[in-house]
């Protein structure tokens, strides 16, 4: 009977042993901070709150709401678009969430969620420019602006039809050249573009109506291709909070329905 109970006892500790461990993994899962890379500047997708010195908008409000189901903590940090994917593959961030279109090109280096908006690209020019300019040929010899690392800088470039595409490291600075006269126009994000229209921060900006987007694209949560576990994570969530409405009350939150 002492070696029954003895061995009883064994048992009773392994099982206790382990249980320990996994409520503890548990725990450690749940702690799990992960860095965030987001930009500074793409209102309302992303934006650098002043009253609180914190990273704002739309991808922001989204990424959290996937850690919370997806059982994990987020550190979100601000930082120029172009630098967020070097920064994702050198391993200083874990997740891109900012107004990034998911692209072939992109595809080949990180890995993306499922698409989370869908939307192309707005051409600004100064309030005085009454013209209804509906594609790049309209423009034709003129200077034009885009920002860096962005979907747009190439087909610009590749059109062949302007006499410079200058290249910014923001929309914000885009749309002050163009506010201020010293850029003919420029070609952003329409979302971004008439989000801080609206603002009134750019009252000599005009978004043109008549422009037909030629670049749409849809933006996702980016990831490293050695992190398929995360990336699943994160696909179970964002299909939840997409069937659930938690989505479109993030997107109707920020103006984007």
């Amino acid at each position: 009977m002492q070696v029954k109970g003895g061995l009883m006892s064994l048992k009773k500790l392994a099982v206790a042993v382990f249980l320990s461990c996994v409520l503890s993994f548990a725990a450690k899962a749940q702690d799990q901070v992960l860095k965030v890379g987001s930009t500074p500047t793409g209102i309302p997708f992303t934006f650098l709150d002043t009253k609180t010195n914190t990273i704002e908008g739309v991808m922001v409000d989204l990424i959290k709401e996937i850690a919370t189901d997806a059982g994990f903590k987020v550190d979100v940090e601000g930082m120029q678009f172009s630098t967020l994917i070097p920064s994702l593959t050198a391993n200083k961030i874990d997740i891109i969430a900012a107004a990034m279109y998911i692209t072939p090109p992109r595809k080949e280096v990180i890995d993306f969620s499922g698409p989370v908006y869908t939307y192309g690209e707005g051409l600004i020019v100064p309030k005085s420019d009454s013209k209804d300019y509906k594609a790049f040929a309209d423009l034709k010899g003129e200077v034009v602006g885009a920002q860096k690392g962005t979907a747009y800088v190439e087909p610009l470039q590749k059109s062949g039809l302007f006499s410079e595409v200058k290249i910014y490291d923001s929309i914000p600075a885009i749309l002050a050249d163009v506010n201020t006269g010293r850029l003919k126009a420029g070609f952003a994000d329409k979302p971004i573009l008439a989000y801080n229209i609206k603002q009134g921060l750019f009252p000599e900006v005009r978004l043109v109506d008549s422009y037909v987007s030629t670049i749409t694209g849809s933006v996702g949560i980016g990831v490293r291709k050695s992190d398929p576990d995360l990336l699943a994570k994160i696909n179970t969530a964002l299909d939840q909070i997409t069937r659930d409405g938690r989505l479109k009350k993030i997107l109707e939150k920020w103006g984007l329905n």
